[in-house]
């Protein structure tokens, strides 16, 4: 999740400032520590308070968290209103880039989450953390990497030199693809894993999380640049909801660990556990990425973008959609929590590898 705006293109890379995150977005693995021990705390000491919390549903037999989904919700919303979706007519534009951006993220990273999920948690580590966690742990890195990054990747991006146009092309196509293959992906995979998908559960999570976010975004976006201007838009009105986003996010981890405190601390070793297939996946599938855009000849500054999408996730929506599927204390919403804490340091480190290596493609040209 972030609230940084598209960078323009540089003119000059000698002469450019070094590219930094803002101090949220560089440590935020610091801050979903801090909210782990927050959370944790207050889950051993307030026991009540924190089932009175967990038993509120968005809706009756929803199975959705009432204030996990309107956290979610000022977080979504907001970023769902940063993406313009006109410029998905000028998909045809590099088709290369953007077929391999889609091929990675619908047709390999699922499946091959479910593949060392299946390995991980259903075979090695089986005899450390039984078999009810494995399949909720499968679940939830399942769910994590059926649901491809949003706005953060237009930070990667702004830190590879990618070209913030067609980032935004992919992102906006990656959203509107989520619309339709989210939910089937899921419940067949997870399915497959050997545990039970609520289907209706799931259906209403993507209404909750994508159909009606990305609709006020889109209809809220539209109205105001008409009315005010894309200037205002952008420089005035948007900037006001990075505070709200940001607490937004604590607040939703501080509960999230609150519910999960007896898991965290009855099983900590098992952070350590999900954290393995994650890892993996994300410098697989960046790799993948990377690689076929340089058999393909794209230029560095889509293909690194490109790389950047396949490798990260949407954190926000997995989180919520474990929780609405499995509730807040269960192993799949603690997996999708995981995906949260390695997201930065390891994703910055995708980027470190991306701008050393752009020499690779110096004579690749569009």
């Amino acid at each position: 999740m972030s609230n940084t705006e598209l960078a323009p293109p540089q003119e000059s890379t000698a002469s450019a400032p070094a590219k930094r995150l803002n101090w949220f977005e560089r440590y935020l693995t610091v801050w979903v520590g801090l909210c782990m021990l927050v959370g944790v705390i207050l889950g051993r000491s307030l026991p009540g308070l924190v089932e009175d919390l967990r038993s509120l549903e968005f809706g009756t037999d929803s199975h959705i968290n009432a204030p996990i989904a309107a956290l979610i919700w000022l977080m979504i919303v907001p970023m769902m209103m940063r993406i313009d979706f006109s410029s998905l007519l000028g998909v045809t534009r590099r088709p290369r880039g953007l077929l391999v951006t889609l091929f990675v993220n619908w047709l390999v990273k699922p499946f091959s989450m479910f593949l060392l999920g299946w390995l991980f948690f259903q075979g090695l580590f089986l005899p450390l953390i039984g078999e009810e966690l494995a399949r909720q742990y499968t679940a939830g890195v399942i769910i994590l990497a059926a649901a491809p990054c949003t706005a953060m990747v237009f930070v990667w991006s702004y830190l590879t030199d990618g070209d913030p146009a067609y980032t935004l092309v992919q992102v906006a196509l990656n959203d509107l693809i989520m619309l339709v293959l989210f939910a089937p992906i899921v419940g067949l995979l997870v399915g497959v894993s050997g545990l039970a998908v609520p289907v209706q559960v799931l259906l209403t999570a993507v209404a909750v999380f994508i159909v009606i976010p990305l609709t006020v975004g889109v209809l809220t976006r539209s109205a105001l640049i008409r009315t005010r201007g894309r200037a205002w838009f952008e420089q005035t009105f948007l900037p006001r909801f990075q505070p709200l986003a940001v607490t937004a996010l604590l607040a939703t981890l501080v509960l999230i660990f609150a519910f999960q405190a007896d898991n965290i601390l009855n099983h900590p070793l098992h952070v350590v556990l999900i954290a393995v297939p994650i890892l993996i996946q994300v410098y697989f599938n960046s790799s993948l990425t990377y690689g076929l855009m340089w058999l393909l000849r794209v230029p560095h500054n889509v293909a690194a973008p490109g790389a950047l999408i396949g490798a990260s996730n949407f954190f926000e929506l997995a989180v919520a959609t474990a929780i609405a599927l499995y509730g807040p204390d269960s192993g799949a919403a603690l997996a999708t929590v995981v995906g949260v804490l390695v997201e930065v340091p390891v994703m910055l480190s995708v980027c470190a590898a991306c701008n050393r290596t752009r020499g690779w493609f110096a004579a690749v040209s569009g």
